[in-house]
């Protein structure tokens, strides 16, 4: 079967990892600065603060804007359950805007009207979290505008998107957010096996994240509060968590950086070829902003709801690797008990209904290619009946 997605190593990468492994840290050592420093260059920003995940990111970014008991979250339905979960695991309310149907990201028409209403009623988020969905940046110049009206923290989830840019800006660089988070799983832009990262351009935001990941814990002379003060003194000083990045990650990370602007221009391209296929075909593909460079994590396309489930099991018969990104989180069991029911975000579970997500990653051959797009067009055409 041809996967939807995965990872691609090279011998520098092995070598990466093999040349840790030989060395004195496997952890906690030179490896993750070097990554950390790499990342906030490649991103435009002043701070990168790597660790275990991205949703251990999104986590860590929800506590240093001290997120909280009596606070509420905003997203986007159309994401991975992470992206709200991260507001629960402080203790705050998640609610969801409705997203643009013809890009999957969040709806700055929609977020106006909802922010306008929950002025009037004294209800407003502390932090929205934007999701790039498949990796187009969501037009944060709007977003950024509104959350200043409002005085609202903004998170930019960026999993899908490292290596994008809006604006002609590289998403991270956080012109209109305060945090941006970045997923290093193995289908995204670049691995480390699991991983993710935050950065920031407020170094008071990034420290108190760093502390967070190891337990909570300093060693800073100005921090360390007992009587004692000796070379060993350390003190908890919040409660913490061990989110850490270990330095065999860090090294493949970094070793993956070096080729990330060649992974995406292969992505681009091969979208680039999905897009001209699909043309004058019932197949639709994603709106793409001219204000955006998307990075292309995922190539989801739109099919008629009444035959997307007959296409997808077609293409999976076929061998080719669909998948389906995503069912609305509010539509999760966990969630239908916080009190969400169905037509709450309306062009999200609409667009749930038409979407697919076909192969899109660089290890895809030509034939690969030529091979998913006449089953794309076969599988519509005989779900369609129009292939008898």
């Amino acid at each position: 079967m041809i996967p939807y997605s995965c990872q691609e190593l090279s011998e520098d990468d092995i070598r990466s990892v093999l040349r840790v492994l030989r060395s004195d840290f496997l952890t906690q050592g030179p490896e993750v600065p070097a990554f950390e420093k790499t990342l906030a260059a490649c991103c435009g920003a002043v701070n990168a603060v790597a660790v275990n995940s991205a949703t251990s990111a999104l986590h860590l970014a929800c506590l240093v804007l001290n997120v909280g008991p009596g606070d509420r979250v905003w997203t986007s339905p159309i994401s991975f359950v992470a992206s709200a979960n991260c507001a629960l695991y402080c203790g705050a309310e998640v609610d969801f805007v409705d997203v643009d149907p013809h890009t999957g990201n969040i709806d700055p028409n929609v977020l106006a009207d909802r922010l306008d209403l929950a002025s009037q009623r004294d209800a407003l988020p502390k932090v929205i979290v934007a999701v790039h969905y498949a990796g187009q940046p969501c037009n944060m110049r709007a977003i950024g505008k509104l959350a200043k009206k409002y005085g609202i923290y903004v998170i930019e989830d960026a999993s899908h998107a490292l290596a994008a840019t809006f604006e002609g800006n590289p998403v991270g660089a956080c012109q209109f957010s305060d945090i941006t988070v970045f997923s290093f799983h193995p289908i995204k832009m670049i691995t480390t096996g699991e991983g993710g990262a935050l950065v920031t351009n407020e170094a008071n935001l990034a420290d108190r994240a760093r502390e967070l990941r190891t337990h909570g814990i300093t060693r800073a002379p100005d921090k360390v509060h007992g009587i004692e003060n000796e070379p060993w003194r350390y003190e908890q000083v919040e409660l913490g968590f061990n989110y850490r990045m270990t330095d065999l990650e860090a090294a493949l990370g970094r070793s993956q950086l070096s080729r990330l602007g060649e992974f995406v221009r292969t992505r681009r391209q091969l979208a680039g070829q999905y897009i001209d296929a699909f043309k004058d075909t019932p197949v639709r593909t994603l709106s793409q902003s001219p204000d955006c460079n998307s990075s292309w994590h995922l190539m989801v396309v739109k099919v008629s709801q009444d035959i997307r489930s007959e296409v997808f099991r077609l293409l999976r018969s076929a061998d080719i690797g669909v998948n389906v990104h995503y069912i609305p989180i509010y539509l999760q069991p966990y969630y239908r008990q916080l009190g969400f029911e169905e037509g709450y975000c309306p062009a999200a579970e609409a667009f749930y209904r038409e979407a697919i997500s076909i192969p899109l990653h660089t290890r895809l051959t030509p034939e690969d290619q030529r091979q998913i797009i006449e089953s794309v067009k076969n599988s519509v055409s005989r779900a369609s009946g129009r292939d008898t």
